[in-house]
Order: structure tokens, then sequence, then C-alpha cells
């Protein structure tokens, strides 16, 4: 009999030195609001997962730990059995972290003063690991369409010059939660190798493809696609291990491989840790039925959230995400301007959400929302949510 999870269960999680909840006041001003904003979950991490680091830490030392076949044969075998992705040894290394992957390719392609491109609204560390190593931002913004959003191929030509060296590609997108179909990923690489840019993929939301929709790895779409890319994954938001930091990147071009990789090596960032490699192991070998379960709770607390708001805020609106726990709201119903918008939704509804201007000029009157927490605690925050757009109706 298959296992039932609980994602129903608060859990406290004050005074863990939880970013979520413990950096509340350093970034909002107080500390008496629902956080609904860092990307990690508020689920408990798999217990197959706290069960494979408490069988390691029963022995008695942490020394220095060789990456092992068995790390590697399970990150093989989940990108097979869940993208169709058959990928080879040599084209994966252990890295860090995708944001300072993120900086760690920009060092080793780039100079001070090239060009990195950018498709807002985006996860901003697209924008500040590249303005932070002296590089210049290229905005390629992403085109809104009746239905959602759409790359802009046509303002990428435009805004294409020799000095630009890497496109930084969020697949699934973060915020707005699009699965990129193979049409607009090979379009996006043609363009790429056209021009000579290196594309690096952020894939850290795969994993989570919702509604029946599917993820299509950027490498996998053509030949050019493999050739331009880098490509980063990792298990930390689909398992909720953010805070064990275990990510890696697969590079099936052997000229780009090579520039990169020893880079790596030359700096030992390419050194797995022990509870990365334990933890990704038992993620990818024994996480799909949670994964699953996961997933339907979160397509669940969407749908709450876009009913809710449709029977008693309709002013604010959703984009149902194809992937991931967070939701792109749009609250430009309300007419307010952003500054007020901020101010409503910290000091009147009590919510912590992801300013949407973070992402970008095109995410004002925009919030991102992190619904991987409690059907409980959504209730609540939309409850406050209600009254503080009531309050500002009465005046």
């Amino acid at each position: 009999m298959e296992k039932i999870y609980d994602f129903d269960s608060y859990i406290e999680r004050r005074g863990t030195h939880c970013v979520k909840h413990d950096a509340l006041k350093e970034n909002f001003g107080r500390d008496d609001l629902i956080p609904l904003w860092v990307a990690d979950m508020d689920f408990p991490t798999p217990d197959f997962i706290r069960e494979a680091l408490h069988q390691r830490l029963e022995h008695p030392i942490l020394g220095y730990t060789v990456e092992y076949d068995g790390y590697w044969q399970s990150i093989e075998n989940w990108l097979m059995q869940r993208h169709g992705w058959q990928v080879k040894r040599e084209w994966m290394r252990y890295i860090p972290g995708i944001v300072k992957g993120i900086g760690m390719v920009i060092n080793r392609f780039t100079q001070p003063g090239d060009k990195i491109i950018i498709q807002p609204p985006v996860y901003h560390p697209f924008r500040l690991v590249p303005e932070h190593n002296e590089r210049e931002i290229v905005m390629n913004p992403l085109r809104k369409t009746e239905c959602g959003y759409e790359m802009d191929f046509e303002n990428l030509e435009q805004v294409i010059d020799e000095k630009c060296k890497v496109l930084i590609l969020a697949n699934p997108h973060n915020p707005v939660g699009i699965t990129w179909s193979r049409e607009t990923l090979a379009q996006l690489a043609d363009i790429a190798v056209k021009h000579n840019i290196v594309v690096i993929s952020d894939e850290i939301h795969c994993d989570m493809p919702l509604y029946g929709n599917r993820h299509t790895p950027f490498a996998t779409v053509s030949e050019n696609a493999a050739r331009c890319s880098i490509t980063f994954g990792a298990p930390s938001k689909t398992f909720n291990i953010a805070g064990i930091v275990s990510s890696y990147c697969i590079v099936p071009n052997e000229e780009l491989r090579n520039h990169f990789f020893s880079y790596l090596s030359a700096n030992e960032f390419d050194m797995a840790t022990i509870f990365a490699m334990t933890a990704t192991e038992a993620a990818f070998t024994k996480g799909e039925e949670w994964r699953k379960q996961m997933i339907s709770y979160i397509e669940g607390n969407i749908d709450f959230v876009e009913e809710y708001l449709k029977a008693n805020i309709p002013e604010i609106t959703i984009m149902k995400p194809q992937a991931s726990y967070l939701v792109w709201m749009n609250f430009s119903g309300l007419g307010l301007e952003h500054s007020a918008l901020v101010d409503m939704l910290i000091n009147k509804a009590r919510l912590a959400m992801n300013d949407g201007a973070m992402f970008g000029k095109e995410g004002e009157q925009h919030m991102r929302l992190n619904v991987g927490t409690t059907r409980a605690i959504l209730k609540q925050a939309l409850d406050q949510l209600k009254d503080a757009v009531n309050e500002i109706k009465t005046k």
C-alpha cells in the first residue's frame, strides 16, 4: 500500500534560522506577516531523505568524501525516467548552487563590460549576478499575450550585438510558470548559435510540471541547443532541501564543457559535499511517489487561490502556472500605484510576498505568491487580503 504523505500539518519554522520567517523584519520592516515569499515549501522534507541523512550521521566521522557512482547514477536515471534525456556521465559536474553556477559561467565565458541577456519579468538574480560582476544587462522582455507570455524573438534579434555573450533562460520560467515548448526553445537555440551566445538554462523547477504539462530540457530540442547550452538542475526545489546545497550542471558540447569544467576543477567548485550526495541520491531513487502527491497538493492550492479570488476579490487575478508552486498574481484591477500596493499588502493585509517589480519593471502591479504551504495558511492569508482590499474600497 502506498504511503499517504501529510501536507496539511503546520510546522513551526520560526527560530530555525529560516529565511522565510526569521528574515521578515529585515526584508519587510515587520515580523508579524504571513510569509509567502522565499521559494521553499513549508512541508516536511521527505522522510526517506531525512532517514538517509540520519543513517550517514550514524557514522561518527564526517571526513572528505569521494563522489561515488550511486550519486551520479541517480541523476542519470532520474533525467531519463522523468524527461527522456539520456545524459552521459562526462557531461556532468556538481556545482555549489545554481545562482553561484550562473556567476561561474559569467566569469569564465565573459569579461567585464560584456553583455548578458535576460527575459523579464524574471528571477532577479539573473540581473543581479551579472551586474555585481560588472557585466551589462540587455533586456529581452517576454511579450504579454491573452493567455500569458511568450518569447519575443523579433526584439531579441534587435537587441543582440557583438558584446552579447550569454543568455540566461528560466526553463520552466520563474516567476510566470511557463513550461516552454520545443518549438520555442529550438528557435531560441538557433538565434543563440547564429550569434555565438552561450545559453544558461536554469531548470531547477523542471520536476514540478502541473496540470498535465511537460518540461522539455533545453539541450534536447536540437543539435544547436546541445551545442550552445549549459544546463543547471537540482533536487532542492522539488524535494524541499534548499538548505542542502546540491546542484549539478550538464554540458553536452565538448568545447564548452572543457572550458567550463577546467574552471570548476581549478577552483575546486565541483567537489560535492557528503550531505549533497546523500540527499540527492535518496531524492532521485525514492522520491517519485512523494513528488506526485506534492504536485497534487500544489495543484489543489492553486485551484483554491483561483476560486477564492474569483468569489471574493475578482479585481485580483492569477496566471495559472504550468510548473512550480510559485504563482504570478496581477493586482492591476485594484487601481493602486505600485508603492501603495506594496504598502497595503505589508501593513494592512500583513502578507509577505515577492514584489513583482524585483523581477523587472514588467512586474509592477504583480506579486509572486508561494503556495507551497498548508491550505489553512493560504485561506488565512487570502482572508487577510480580502479584508485589506475591502478596507481600501471603503475609503
